[in-house]
Parts: structure tokens; C-alpha cells; sequence
């Protein structure tokens, strides 16, 4: 079985480090957490705003064993009134120029807390206030419109790192952005058609795209994509690109 499909199946069994590359070594290790699940104790907080602060040109994601390059963008989340750990989403997908419809849930199933602090280069965030900063995990399911064509569902894992500021304001963590490697939003799973069944691997995060082939991304300090992947999509990616296909 491919390696990338036994992560995914095992990724909610394991520990949250033990994810691969990208994540593992940009993401708190476990023994850097408290193993308390503090979830039920942040549901006062919003943690809306962390999945749509990136430019959208720095959202990179891949579908498929042969990682066609997928664009995602999340429209609106919203904390749903009645149950702190669940966002309501909508989005759109882009896959070979086709554009869909989706809308769906986040929802929370595990905050943990670093044990320590970090306070970026130079500790240059040392004086701003932060009360505490961790990471959590979500299980998230979008449906695309079942009306429009090559449409599925996309479901699967989410990891995020969040920090929280001296206004008690969860904040989107991108201290440690200047070093090599960095992304946030993981998400990790699968892609399901609603034609055929047929499942796919899909992934995507900020900056990075995780549990990828170890021959695509060939970036040290940023993405680049090998040209061995050119074909599929990949020859037209810009860091700097703007292009609003979504809207």
C-alpha cells in the first residue's frame, strides 16, 4: 500500500508528531506538549479567523498519487452558537480549471498547550503578551455541489498552531515563519468522488503542501515545486501570484 495512504489511515491513532516530514518538523514535537486535552477549556475562544488569514496564493495542495496541484480557497468559517468546538465553512476547489462549490464543518477534537514558549528570532515576540500557544487537531469534511462536475467530498485531518495574545484573541502562529520549512493548517486526507467512489489522497496547507512525495517539493527556505511536476499544474505556480479564480 502506498506510504502516504498508511500515514493517513493511522493519523488519528498516532501522536500528533508522528505525522511526516513537513509536519513533524515544523509542528511541536509531543514531549514539547502538555498532555492534557484542554479542548472543553477553549471553547470561549474563536479559532475562525486562523484559516483564512493566508493570502490564498500560499495555499498549496495536491490531489492525487500524481499530486495535481489543487487550490482551495475557505470563503467564510464561522463558530457554529451552539457548539464551541465546530466551524461551519464555504469554500471553493479549483482542480485543471474546474471550479466548485463546497461547504461543510471543522470540528475540534483536541487543543494541547507547548510547555514552553517561543518567542521567534531574537525573541522578538518576548514582550508582546502571549498567555499561551499549542496546537489542535480537527476533523473536517467539505461537500462540494453535487450538481457541478468532477465533485466529491474532501475529508479528513486538520492541524493547526494558534497562540494566544494578551486580549485574550486566538491568533493565527507564524512566529517561527522565517524558518525553513514552515507551514501551518495541515490538512490531511482524501478526496471522494461522487461519480465513481473513487478516492484520492488530498492534501494541503499553508505555505507547504504536507505528506507529499519526498521528490516534489525541491524548496529549502520556500515551496518549489520539481519540474517533474510541471504537467500537472505545477508550470504555472507563482509565489507571488494573485490570480482571484474564485471569484
Amino acid at each position: 500500500m502506498n506510504r502516504t495512504i498508511i500515514v493517513l489511515l493511522l493519523l488519528s491513532q498516532i501522536s500528533f508528531a508522528q505525522t511526516v516530514d513537513r509536519i513533524k518538523r515544523t509542528f511541536p514535537r509531543n514531549e514539547e506538549l502538555k498532555t492534557q486535552n484542554l479542548v472543553s477549556e477553549y471553547y470561549q475562544f474563536d479559532f475562525s479567523k486562523i484559516w483564512t488569514l493566508t493570502e490564498n496564493n500560499n495555499v498549496l495542495g495536491i490531489i492525487g498519487k500524481e499530486h495535481q496541484r489543487l487550490k482551495i480557497k475557505l470563503t467564510s468559517v464561522e463558530k457554529d452558537p451552539n457548539n464551541p468546538n465546530k466551524y461551519f465553512v464555504t469554500g471553493k476547489s479549483c482542480v485543471k480549471g474546474t471550479i466548485c462549490d463546497f461547504s461543510g464543518t471543522i470540528n475540534l477534537s483536541q487543543i494541547k498547550e507547548v510547555k514552553k514558549l517561543h518567542f521567534g528570532v531574537d525573541d522578538e515576540y518576548a514582550d508582546k503578551g502571549i498567555k499561551s500557544q499549542g496546537v489542535l487537531i480537527a476533523d473536517y469534511e467539505f461537500k462540494e455541489n453535487p450538481e457541478q462536475k468532477h465533485s466529491g467530498i474532501f475529508k479528513g485531518k486538520l492541524h493547526s498552531k494558534w497562540y494566544l495574545n494578551s486580549k485574550n484573541q486566538i491568533e493565527y502562529d507564524d512566529i517561527e515563519f522565517m524558518s525553513d520549512g514552515y507551514l501551518n493548517n495541515a490538512f490531511v486526507g482524501l478526496w471522494k468522488s461522487y461519480l465513481s467512489g473513487k478516492e484520492k489522497i488530498c492534501n494541503w496547507a499553508d505555505y507547504r503542501v504536507p505528506n507529499s512525495n519526498r521528490d516534489f517539493d525541491i524548496g529549502a527556505g520556500e515551496f518549489s515545486p520539481s519540474k517533474k511536476y510541471f504537467d500537472r499544474g505545477w508550470a504555472e505556480y507563482k509565489p507571488l501570484e494573485k490570480d482571484h479564480w474564485w471569484k
